[in-house]
Order: C-alpha cells, then structure tokens, then sequence
C-alpha cells in the first residue's frame, strides 16, 4: 500500500508541476539570450509594461515561454518595422483584446449552440406529449346538405 501511495504522489506531482507556455521558468539572462535582447532592455520593457515576466517571492523576474515570444515579437516590430515602443505597446493591447473578444464569442457560440439544442430536446417532448386520439381538423368546404340532428330518447 505504501508503494501504491508512493505512485500516487508522484502522478499528482508531475501533474502539478506540468510544463507550458505560460509556465515562468526562465531567469532574466536566459530569457536575454534566448530573445536576443540585452537584459537591461528587458528590464526596460517590464517598466513599461511590454513584457511583464511573474515575479519570485524574493522579486526577481522569471519569463515564460509566452514571455520570451513576445519579447521576440516586440523587437521584430522594433528593429524591422521602425514602430516605437508606445506603438507597440497598443499593438500589444489591442492583439490582448481581439483574443478575449475570440474567446468570448467562442463562449457565446457555445451557448447558443447549447440553447438550440435545448430548445429542440423540448420541442420533441412536446410533440411526443401529444394525445394520439384526437384527430386531425380538416376544414370542409362548404355544401348545401342538410344535417338533421336527433337527441337520442331516454328508454322508457
């Protein structure tokens, strides 16, 4: 049993420590050589507020793999575009907003998809709810027969 518990912690370790692109792993000097830049132009684009890297408990900066692709976009609209920092800055911005916006009518499509088909589950209960023994109405054109109606007598 311990050895199963062992298994068990370890599993949930890996999966609670699993790598991605937004995992801040990366220390300043890696993150400079590994976007090309100098470590004091990164610390310039934290100020402001280009690329904020997570922060350490002792305040020291650790980029992620996302980090270093945006320092990498922003020095490629820098140096080959000639866009300037507060320009890319709103580049920044406005790339952040039309994602959320995606991503919200991603969520609304849902929804609405999920609202349909709500609707047409009920829609099929209440056609099967339906009384089998009523009989269609259909209309009958008009004619000049007589109906003479009789009420039945009471049995003497």
């Amino acid at each position: 049993m311990d050895r199963d518990g062992r298994r068990r912690q370890s599993a949930s370790f890996s999966r609670a420590y699993q790598l991605t692109e937004e995992t801040p792993v990366y220390v300043i000097s890696v993150a400079a050589q590994l976007s090309g830049l100098h470590p004091q132009t990164l610390r310039q684009y934290d100020r402001l507020g280009l690329v904020s890297p997570d922060r350490t408990a002792g305040r020291g900066r650790r980029y992620s793999a996302r980090d270093i692709e945006l320092l990498r976009q922003v020095q490629q609209l820098s140096q080959d575009e000639g866009i300037n920092l507060a320009g890319i800055k709103r580049i920044i911005e406005l790339e952040n907003q039309v994602a959320a916006l995606q991503s919200r009518i991603a969520e609304l499509s849902s929804a609405v998809d999920g609202a349909a088909a709500a609707m047409r589950q009920r829609e099929a209960q209440v056609h099967a709810s339906y009384r089998r023994d009523l009989v269609p109405y259909q209309d009958v054109q008009q004619t000049s027969a007589l109906v003479v109606w009789r009420p039945k007598r009471p049995a003497d």
